[in-house]
């Protein structure tokens, strides 16, 4: 999993702190246990059983195997002194070395990209980028047991149990499905797997077989990661042959009116009509731009704040991991992704 802009202030990073202690000293009790032993482990299994007939037995023998990993929890609650400008978040994605070993990426799986394009409409440059930014292009995808991760986090870390504890059913369901092991796929410390970091649910609703070999396989699949890649934007409304983002210049009237839009760095979709009206210039569009209102968007650039106009898929983007810097990120190395392949 990516990391996502941050959004704790400073003044909570103490209270992160002691959440943390407090939340590792329980869980590290609880854990010398054995997590098929508590009350709330033996519901989940008792529910796993009723709705999707698994074996209650077969699962109390599995958990009774399963880890609680601390440093899963010290990552989920790590404090955040401020949140990170693009300058702090930028430079390592969009460095020359990740934008080589992205275009060596492309090159090597040029005709599984042209075929996604064609399929779903998704520039081959785009897809590449997340993988990129994701797992650098599958050199980093994780070293945590999935369902060691997941079950660290579904019963300790009560802040998102339900959302982890909604993934490890999921986790099972696709292990089940597709016949492993569920102790043998490792992922992120958030149970994210393979090259595009696709949680299980999202594998279950968005992975494919993309290469037709009888099986789906984000961790080793280049082809299978593409496809699903391309997938997964184009049924959150990715739009072909439209924008992402480009820069624009604020020149307004009244400058604080216009300032005040921005929430996080971001402005709320407006008609390029209003942004235009309110004073936002020098962008350059294409002719056929759809219809769709236009956000507008802040980057902190060579340590001055930079605007940019955000169309639709630039949104897509933020679906995948809901940060401005996350969603600009991906645009930028997939333009400097795309130069590289060309020369």
């Amino acid at each position: 999993m990516t990391e996502s802009e941050p959004t704790t202030p400073r003044r909570r990073s103490f209270a992160c702190v002691c959440m943390a202690l407090i939340l590792v000293l329980a869980a590290s009790s609880a854990a010398a246990e054995g997590y098929a032993q508590r009350p709330e482990v033996r519901a989940f299994i008792e529910r796993m059983r009723q709705e999707h007939g698994f074996s209650a037995r077969a699962l109390r023998s599995l958990f009774a195997q399963v880890r609680y990993q601390p440093q899963v929890i010290a990552a989920m609650t790590r404090p955040v002194v401020s949140p990170p400008t693009y300058d702090d978040f930028a430079p390592r994605f969009l460095s020359s070395a990740r934008i080589e070993a992205g275009a060596e990426f492309w090159r090597a799986h040029a005709k599984a990209l042209d075929r996604a394009a064609h399929s779903f409409g998704v520039p081959p440059e785009i897809v590449v980028a997340i993988m990129g930014v994701e797992t650098y292009y599958g050199r980093n995808t994780g070293g945590y047991r999935v369902i060691d991760a997941l079950a660290t986090l579904a019963f300790d870390y009560p802040r998102r149990a339900d959302y982890f504890r909604g993934e490890l059913e999921q986790f099972l369901l696709l292990a089940r499905e597709q016949k492993l092991s569920p102790l043998a796929p490792k992922g992120s410390y958030a149970g994210a797997i393979g090259l595009p970091q696709f949680m299980p649910g999202s594998i279950r609703a968005y992975a494919i077989d993309f290469d037709d070999d009888g099986r789906i396989d984000l961790a080793a699949d280049a082809d299978d990661a593409i496809g699903s890649v391309a997938l997964y934007l184009v049924r959150h409304g990715w739009k072909s042959d439209q924008p992402v983002m480009t820069p624009a210049r604020l020149e307004p009237e009244d400058p604080e009116s216009l300032l005040r839009r921005f929430d996080g760095g971001v402005a709320e979709r407006r008609p390029l009509a209003a942004w235009t009206h309110d004073g936002v210039t020098g962008f350059m569009i294409p002719g056929d731009l759809a219809a769709d209102p236009v956000g507008l968007a802040m980057l902190e650039v060579s340590g001055s704040p930079s605007y940019w106009l955000t169309f639709e898929n630039w949104y897509v983007l933020m679906r995948y991991n809901h940060s401005r810097l996350y969603a600009s990120v991906v645009w930028q190395l997939g333009e400097r992704l795309r130069d590289a392949v060309a020369r």
